[in-house]
């Protein structure tokens, strides 16, 4: 008997950062559909319920064929209650940094897989502190450039990691993708196994 072929995976992204992650993990997308949605806060809407809803709509948002799995995920950046989106511009940018220098800060990533009508989810947390930053270093790190398309304003693969005192927690959750929790869910998804949510 000729074994059935895996599911097609489905990549409802176009962060080349989660590209390479699940090349991390021996993953390779055999599309890659981003999602369009609206990703503007609600009002009054906790950080938490936000990463995990948007996750969940990136991929409802994703055409998919029957028996595809449509893997989507969504990064934040939390200073108390405030969410910490992707910047609209430089000075934008500086605003976060300046907000983020000298203190502790939380990343959530949630990750969404869908397979027809079932979902699988995970939220993870991670704890960063940045070091106490001058205004000529925010300055330069802004005309890096790599403050854009990022949430709080930078990266931590790149100049940003510089910056970042300690971190505890998954640094591929920071980066935009918790590789344990995405590896679990993606057998879960192919076997189509229910799987209990679980935050961390």
């Amino acid at each position: 008997m000729i074994p059935a072929a895996p599911p097609r995976l489905i990549l409802g992204s176009a962060s080349p950062r989660r590209l390479d992650l699940l090349a991390q993990i021996g993953v390779v997308p055999d599309e890659i559909r981003p999602a369009d949605i609206d990703e503007t806060p609600r009002r009054n809407e906790k950080p938490r319920d936000y990463v995990r809803r948007i996750a969940a709509e990136k991929a409802r948002a994703v055409p998919a064929a029957t028996g595809e799995i449509v893997l989507a995920a969504d990064t934040t950046v939390t200073a108390g209650r405030r969410i910490l989106g992707k910047p609209s511009d430089a000075e934008e940018a500086r605003a976060m940094l300046r907000l983020l220098s000298g203190r502790r800060h939380r990343v959530l990533t949630a990750l969404t897989l869908r397979r027809d009508a079932r979902e699988w989810s995970r939220l993870v947390e991670t704890v960063v502190r940045l070091r106490s930053l001058s205004e000529a270093e925010i300055t330069g790190y802004l005309d890096s450039g790599e403050w854009q398309g990022k949430a709080g304003g930078y990266a931590i693969q790149g100049r940003a990691g510089a910056f970042v005192a300690w971190i505890s927690g998954s640094f591929s959750a920071v980066v935009g993708l918790p590789l344990a929790e995405t590896a679990t869910l993606l057998a879960a998804a192919r076997q189509r196994q229910p799987i209990e949510e679980e935050t961390r």
